[in-house]
Parts: C-alpha cells; structure tokens; sequence
C-alpha cells in the first residue's frame, strides 16, 4: 500500500472514531489505524529489500514537525505526544531547546503516520486537560503542575497503546511469514523473511541518524519541571486510555538547537 493510500484509510478509521460514542469503539479504531500503520511500514520495508540498488531506492529522511510559536505554553507535553507516537512508528526524534519543533528522522510512510497521529491526538490531549482543570478536581495542586502531570500521563499511556497495536501487526506479520510454504531462513539459519527485513530496516535508520543528526545532550522536557500530581496522573491516563482520534494542524514554530528526547 503506498502512502498515500495509508494515509485515505487512516483518515477514514479516524472519522469512524470521531463518530461513535463508545469508548471500546473508539480504542478499537486507533488500534485500526496504528496496525495500519504498521502493516504498510512493513509492506514498504519489504518491498524496499526487492528493490534493486540500481532502481531509485526509498530512503529515510528527515522531516521539521511544528509543534508551537516560541513562548506558547504547553509545547513540552506537546513533544512528548510526538514522541510517544514516534517511538510507536520506527521514527527517531531530536526536539529543539524551547520545544518549537520536533525533527523526526524515519522513512515518508513512517512520518506521516506519526503525523496523522498527532494531529487527532493532540486535539483530544489539550481538550481533555482544559475539562479537568475546569472541574476543579485538580485542587489543592496548582494548576500548571496538575496540567503537566495529566498531559504527561495521557502521551504515556498513548504510546503504550499504539506500541501495544504495532506489536500486534508484527506478530501477525511475522506468524504469515514463517506460515508461507517458500519461507526461508537468512544464511546464519537466525531469521527468515518479515523478521530479516524489518532488521535490516533498524539498521539502516539507526545509522542514518548517527549520520544525520546535530543533537547534544538530552532534552528533559516537560520532566523537567513538573511537581508531582497523583490525582492529576490518574486522570490523565483514564483520558488516554479513552482518546478518539481527529484531525487537526499543527502549530507553527521555528527551528533552534537541537536534543535527543531521554528514554
């Protein structure tokens, strides 16, 4: 499935979520939409791997993500979110210093999955924090503090549940593979097939962001400064585990210095 394509039927699995009222509904169509995102990953790699080196031959690349205009608040949940969605989506990820842009280093089909993601995501994180703070639960904890530890905890639990989705599309992929009658093991007898390809395909983009990227040190993000809320947390993950998925831009930024997010 090329690109494009992924990206009409993630939209679609997208506007299906928007339009239920059932919270299993919703959670079973951005599972959808992340094994899509997966199982087209995985289709390209492949493909990818058949292709001659005297072809034009897919490569990553690295793409500027526009999380914020220097000074708005609430860029550093905003990056974690990315993140979270890109360590779900072979994407590596260096943030500038004030959290205005995420460079994300990955293949096309990869990014703009992440993308896709985002866009509903984040709609639902901000939206959901803004009712919690205005139910006054997060009392007596400040409202800044209460709002970073629920943002936090939604991207959290976010990228628990795609990683959690992706896992599930490579084990199928991987069960399909070794089920085909002309499989057949890599020479050291260690991997066949899906398993060989989807290595290779790490390999390649670890070494291209050795390469490629200019970061230095470790961005800390939103860690850095949030006191800690118990109830605030709960609640944000109660909001993660529930998020449907929409669409939405993303907001405009600059580029600045650069740093890899801590694991």
């Amino acid at each position: 499935m090329s690109s494009e394509k992924m990206l009409v039927r993630i939209g679609g699995l997208l506007r299906q979520a928007e339009s239920t009222s059932n919270p299993h509904e919703a959670q079973a169509f951005m599972e959808a939409a992340q094994r899509l995102a997966t199982a087209t990953s995985i289709d390209l790699a492949v493909a990818r791997a058949h292709t001659s080196r005297r072809e034009q031959r897919a490569s990553p690349v690295q793409r500027a993500i526009r999380i914020g205009e220097t000074g708005k608040k609430g860029l550093r949940t905003y990056v974690q979110l990315f993140v979270s969605i890109a360590a779900a989506n072979d994407v590596q990820c260096d943030v500038a210093h004030n959290s205005t842009q995420v460079f994300a280093y990955g293949f096309d089909t990869d990014i703009d999955a992440c993308e896709a993601l985002y866009a509903g995501l984040l709609v639902q994180m901000v939206r959901s924090s803004d009712a919690y703070l205005a139910s006054g639960a997060h009392r007596p904890v400040a409202g800044v503090t209460a709002r970073l530890n629920f943002q936090l905890a939604f991207a959290a639990r976010i990228g628990e549940r795609l990683a959690t989705a992706r896992r599930a599309a490579e084990e199928q992929a991987l069960r399909a593979d070794a089920d085909r009658p002309d499989a057949a093991a890599a020479d050291d007898g260690s991997l066949s097939g899906t398993a060989l390809v989807l290595r290779d395909k790490q390999i390649e983009l670890t070494d291209f962001y050795r390469r490629t990227s200019t970061a230095r040190g470790a961005w800390r993000g939103a860690k850095a400064t949030a006191g800690h809320s118990s109830k605030a947390r709960h609640a944000g993950d109660r909001a993660g585990r529930a998020a449907r998925l929409g669409h939405e831009a993303e907001l405009p930024g600059a580029r600045r210095e650069l740093s890899r997010p801590q694991r």
